[in-house]
């Protein structure tokens, strides 16, 4: 392996774990705190939230992983293969799946729902309590578990890797 894509599997294990981080925040407390708010205010910070994460490094992160994902899973299948190789190719596909997939289909649609409604409005507030906290928290944790099993196998083969061409030399 050489030297440039050692580093580049290590600073994808740093996104891969740094985006996990984001969506664990949001799992974990975040979420719980906006739906504490009384409905009004948590619907209007999440709309802000949804708004304001295109601005930054974090998407970047997000979405530069999606394509990287599937270069690092085809170099692990392909040139690496074996064991090492195998964990590898599903670091990238279960990012890409369970993090980018599940982030298209299932959070995006109810971000653009919520971000077209009235926070004042009885529906927004039974959209938001009834609907939107409890699957969008849901489909969360799954992308904090993808991109987070996907930072430990990207790890795990690429020890695993280093260690199977260190006993070939």
């Amino acid at each position: 392996m050489s030297p440039i894509i050692f580093i580049f599997l290590q600073l994808a294990i740093i996104a891969y774990a740094l985006v996990s981080g984001v969506f664990l925040a949001f799992s974990d407390f975040i979420m719980r705190s906006l739906a504490n708010t009384g409905g009004v205010g948590g619907v209007d910070a999440m709309q802000i939230i949804n708004r304001e994460v295109f601005r930054w490094v974090f998407m970047a992160l997000f979405i530069g992983l999606a394509p990287l994902s599937l270069l690092i899973s085809v170099y692990g299948g392909v040139f690496i293969g074996n064991g090492p190789g195998n964990a590898i190719m599903l670091a990238g596909l279960i990012y890409f799946i369970g993090c980018f997939g599940v982030t298209v289909c299932f959070n995006v649609p109810m971000n653009e729902a919520l971000a077209g409604m009235d926070v004042t409005a009885d529906a927004t507030r039974a959209y938001w309590t009834g609907t939107y906290l409890p699957r969008w928290t849901f489909w969360n944790t799954v992308r904090t578990i993808a991109s987070g099993v996907s930072a430990a196998l990207l790890l795990f083969g690429l020890l695993w890797a280093t260690q199977t061409q260190a006993q070939t030399v």
